[in-house]
């Protein structure tokens, strides 16, 4: 038999490892506690020898169910989820890197994920942040003390796309750990493995739940870095093979003694969410490219941005690396349309921070997400004070094009 497609293998995911009732979805499973007739199995499971459960707070059977989709989402050779998808970035920032340590990022970072960072600065963690849509601009940064590289495949809320490619053959010739963060394309548009990443970022919140109804996150190893050559794993984890040293130190340092824990509920809606991630992400870039296309011919609209379009910096770029463009828009308006006016104007979309939603969205970005960074960092990154920012949904796409029509006029 081929190797089944990306829906099919995520949909009959689960029966690869059936309950006892051979449920077709793997049922919840919110207890905290498990019970070991031989305390010889109890000690195995606690040590790594054994397969096994021991307490709530690192895991259950049904966020290991989902683990096993996202693995096979990204093709990785290990997967960790954890409560939010910040809390996945900050238990790899934190079990792995130290005082003393470098890391280079993306100048154009998510709100949240830039002020992490500067908590990591606080600590001792020097951070260098670049314009990375050109893999020189790393390359200038690297010094000795440079552990990590850090990116997101599409910037929010401006749709930058950072030069994933360059990026992955700089780190592997340094032996730098590159993490990406795929949220905003998702799995399903582009797996990070193909730029040599070497960990994977996935808020699943996002797309991959989809409906909007639960928070998680997750970590997947590609396999692809040599955790060998990183000064920074504990012994107690170097018994194990050594492409797993990097996850079990995320696992033990991030998920046990952090506590970011993926409750049983959530993973479960994040699991059933996940099997149409393919059919929702093709509706939404359809729209998303529809739409775009109609902001661009609008006389209202002085600005759009948009990675599908044939004008933006990184579109043959977009074009090579991902099957579809993604769906988040930036528009500015022209600059006598008041913004807030035109919101309220909308009828189906929706003023909301969320992204990723089967609902069409907007936010005004620098009055909300990104107005605790303040004016000069906003202006570095582009972010323009009449920038909103719009995550495409899965409406019918008259209809949106009508609304924004009726709101523009």
């Amino acid at each position: 038999m081929n190797k089944p497609g990306f829906s099919t293998a995520i949909l009959h995911s689960d029966r690869q490892q059936p309950d006892q009732y051979r449920a077709i979805h793997r049922p919840m499973h919110p207890s905290v506690a498990y019970a070991y007739s031989d305390p010889e199995d109890l000690i195995k499971v606690f040590q790594g020898s054994q397969s096994g459960y021991v307490y709530g707070r690192q895991g259950n059977p049904t966020t290991s169910a989902l683990e096993t989709k996202i693995n096979l989402m990204e093709q990785g050779i290990a997967t960790a989820c954890f409560s939010t998808g910040m809390a996945a970035l900050a238990a790899s920032f934190l079990a792995l890197l130290r005082a003393g340590d470098h890391l280079v990022a993306s100048s154009f970072l998510f709100g949240n994920t830039n002020s992490l960072f500067t908590t990591l600065s606080t600590l001792g963690i020097e951070i260098s942040f670049v314009d990375a849509t050109d893999s020189a601009n790393v390359t200038a940064e690297i010094r000795d003390n440079t552990r990590m590289v850090f990116v997101e495949t599409i910037a929010n809320p401006r749709t930058q796309i950072a030069d994933l490619a360059g990026i992955g053959e700089v780190c592997a010739e340094r032996g730098i750990v590159y993490v990406v963060d795929n949220t905003l394309t998702s799995p399903y548009l582009f797996r990070p493995a193909l730029v040599k990443a070497g960990l994977v970022i996935n808020s699943l919140t996002k797309y991959i739940c989809g409906h909007g109804n639960a928070l998680g996150g997750s970590v997947t190893d590609t396999g692809l870095f040599d955790w060998q050559r990183f000064p920074h794993i504990y012994d107690n984890y170097r018994s194990a093979d050594p492409k797993l040293w990097g996850i079990t130190q995320i696992r033990k340092k991030g998920l046990r003694d952090m506590g970011a824990t993926l409750q049983a509920e959530s993973a479960h809606r994040i699991a059933t969410g996940s099997e149409t991630l393919a059919l929702r992400m093709d509706k939404t870039c359809a729209n998303a490219s529809r739409l775009a296309q109609f902001f661009a011919d609008h006389s209202a609209i002085s600005r759009v941005y948009y990675p599908g379009l044939s004008e933006h910096p990184q579109h043959l770029r977009a074009k090579t690396l991902f099957k579809a463009y993604g769906g988040l828009i930036g528009i500015e308006l022209r600059e006598d349309i008041n913004k807030l006016a035109f919101l309220k104007k909308l009828n189906i979309v929706i003023s909301s921070s969320h992204l990723g939603d089967t609902r069409t969205l907007a936010i005004p970005a620098a009055d909300t997400i990104y107005w605790e960074m303040g004016a000069d960092r906003r202006r570095s990154m582009g972010i323009s004070d009449s920038l909103i920012r719009l995550s495409v949904g899965i409406e019918d796409t008259d209809d949106l094009i009508g609304d924004f029509e009726q709101a523009l006029s």
